[in-house]
C-alpha cells in the first residue's frame, strides 16, 4: 500500500483508464480502423507506427522487433497524442524528474517510461520554453534597442561643457612621517567630455564629499564652468549614506548643491543599476587604468607617492587626449589626426590649412584668430567624420516589447553569490 492509501493496482489502472480516454478522443477514426482489421489512412499521423490494440484496450506501437527479449513497455510503447492537457502534465513530470535538464533528457525519460509521445519534441521545446525554474537557471537578460545618443553628446559646445564623472582607485602611496613612513590611500576622479571625448583626472586623499569638492573646484579652475554634470547615484560623490537626504533629482550633499547653484551648473544622476548609461566615462576608466598599470611597473610600490601619482595622473590624461577619435587615414593629403588635444591644447604636429575666411595675414598677426581657425577645423572634421561613425548601433539592435504592469519578472543581482536566488 501506498502511504496516500492507493495500491500500485489502483494508480495503474486509473493510468490506463486516463489514457484510453485520451486515444478515445484524439484517434477516434484509427481504432475504428484498427478494430475492423482495416488500413489506415495516409493522412493520419500513425500511418507509419502501425499501431495495435493490447489486451487492455490501449494504443500502442507495432513494429518489427517483437522478437526481441525486450520487455512490452519497450518493444511497444504507449502512444500519447501531444494535442491534449495531459500530455503536457506528462512532459512537467519527467522535465522536473531530469532536474530541469534540455529536451534530450527529456525525450530520453519519457520513452524510457514506455511512452510514445506524437509531436514530442515540439511539445518538449514548449514546455522548456515556458518553464520558470528553467528561465531562472538558463535565461538571458531582457534587453531593449539601443536608445539615441543623449543631446549632451552632439553638442558643439566648448569643451567639458558637459561633464561625466566618477571616482575610480585606490593606490598606495608613501606618505613620510616623523617616525619614518607610512602607507596611505588615494583615489581619482575622473571628468570625461561628453562631446570631444577628452578627459581630466584629479587626485583626491579621501572618499568624503569635501574632498571631492575640492577636486570639483579645481577641475571647474583649469577648465572652465561646466553647463551639467552627469553620475551614477553612487556615495562616492555625496558621502556617507547615512546623510544623504533623497529628494525628486537624486541624492545629493546640500554644500554641493550650494557649491553648483554658484557655478551654474546642474547634476543629473543616472538610474541605479543603468552602467549602459555611463559606458562614455566608464570606457576611458578602462583605458587610464591599463596605461597607468603600465607606468607603476616602472616605479614599483614602494616609490610610489602622492607627487608621483599625481604627475603618472596629468601623462595619462595627455595619453588618453591625444588618441585618434576616428580610424587614422592613409591619404597623404590629409595629415591631421582628429584628438581631443588638438581642441584642448590648441596644438599640433602639423600645419593647419585655415577654416575660416581669414587671410594669411590675419593669421600671423593675430593669435585669437588662429587658435579660432584651429578650433573651428576641429568642430567641421568632428562633425564630418567623428559624429557620422556614431550613427549606427553596435549592439542591442533589435526592438522588443517593454515590461507592463502586472509581469512577472526575475531580477539578477551580480551581487549575490553562487547558487543563491
Amino acid at each position: 500500500m501506498c502511504k496516500n492509501g492507493l495500491a500500485v493496482a489502483d494508480i495503474t489502472k486509473a493510468e490506463c483508464v486516463i489514457i484510453k480516454c485520451v486515444q478515445h478522443e484524439n484517434y477516434s477514426e484509427e481504432l475504428k480502423c484498427i478494430m475492423s482489421n482495416c488500413d489506415l489512412p495516409k493522412t493520419s499521423l500513425l500511418h507509419k507506427l502501425r499501431p495495435v490494440i493490447d489486451s487492455e484496450g490501449l494504443l500502442r506501437i507495432g513494429g518489427r522487433i517483437d522478437q526481441a527479449q525486450l520487455e512490452r513497455c519497450e518493444a511497444h510503447p504507449i502512444i500519447i497524442p501531444n494535442r491534449n492537457h495531459v500530455a503536457t502534465l506528462l512532459v512537467r513530470h519527467y522535465h522536473e524528474c531530469v532536474k530541469h535538464q534540455g529536451r534530450h533528457f527529456t525525450e530520453g525519460a519519457i520513452r524510457a517510461s514506455g511512452l510514445w509521445m506524437v509531436g514530442g519534441k515540439r511539445l518538449i521545446s514548449s514546455c522548456i520554453h515556458r518553464c520558470v525554474t528553467c528561465k531562472k537557471l538558463r535565461g538571458k537578460m531582457e534587453q531593449q534597442q539601443m536608445s539615441d545618443l543623449p543631446i549632451e553628446r552632439l553638442q558643439l559646445d566648448p569643451p567639458f561643457s558637459y561633464v561625466g564623472l566618477d571616482v575610480f582607485g585606490p593606490w598606495e602611496v608613501i606618505t613620510r612621517t616623523r617616525g619614518g613612513q607610512a602607507r596611505d590611500k588615494r583615489w581619482a576622479v575622473i571628468f570625461t567630455c561628453m562631446s570631444t571625448r577628452a578627459i581630466h583626472i584629479e587626485v583626491i586623499e579621501t572618499m568624503t564629499f569635501s574632498s571631492f569638492i575640492n577636486a570639483l573646484r579645481r577641475f571647474f579652475s583649469i577648465r572652465g564652468h561646466a553647463k551639467q554634470l552627469r553620475s551614477d547615484c553612487g556615495t562616492n560623490f555625496v558621502g556617507a549614506s547615512k546623510e544623504l537626504k533623497m529628494n525628486a533629482q537624486g541624492p545629493c550633499d546640500s554644500s554641493i548643491k550650494d557649491y553648483l547653484l554658484q557655478q551654474r551648473c546642474t547634476w543629473v544622476f543616472n538610474p541605479p543599476h543603468s552602467s549602459h548609461m555611463v559606458g562614455t566615462w566608464e570606457r576611458m576608466i578602462g583605458v587610464a587604468r591599463r596605461i597607468l598599470d603600465s607606468m607603476l611597473l616602472q616605479v614599483g610600490p614602494l616609490k610610489l607617492t602622492h607627487e608621483v601619482l599625481s604627475t603618472f595622473m596629468a601623462e595619462v590624461c595627455a595619453i588618453v587626449n591625444a588618441r585618434p577619435l576616428i580610424p587614422v587615414s592613409t591619404n597623404p593629403e590629409a595629415p591631421l589626426i582628429l584628438t581631443p588635444s588638438m581642441l584642448l591644447t590648441q596644438k599640433t604636429g602639423v600645419s593647419l590649412s585655415p577654416a575660416s575666411n581669414f587671410s594669411k595675414g590675419d593669421l600671423l598677426k593675430n593669435q585669437w584668430k588662429r587658435v579660432q581657425a584651429l578650433a573651428e577645423t576641429f568642430w567641421a572634421r568632428w562633425r564630418r567624420e567623428y559624429l557620422s561613425t556614431l550613427q549606427c548601433r553596435q549592439k542591442w539592435q533589435s526592438q522588443k516589447p517593454n515590461l507592463k504592469e502586472g509581469d512577472v519578472i526575475l531580477m539578477e543581482d551580480s551581487q549575490t553569490k553562487r547558487n543563491q536566488s
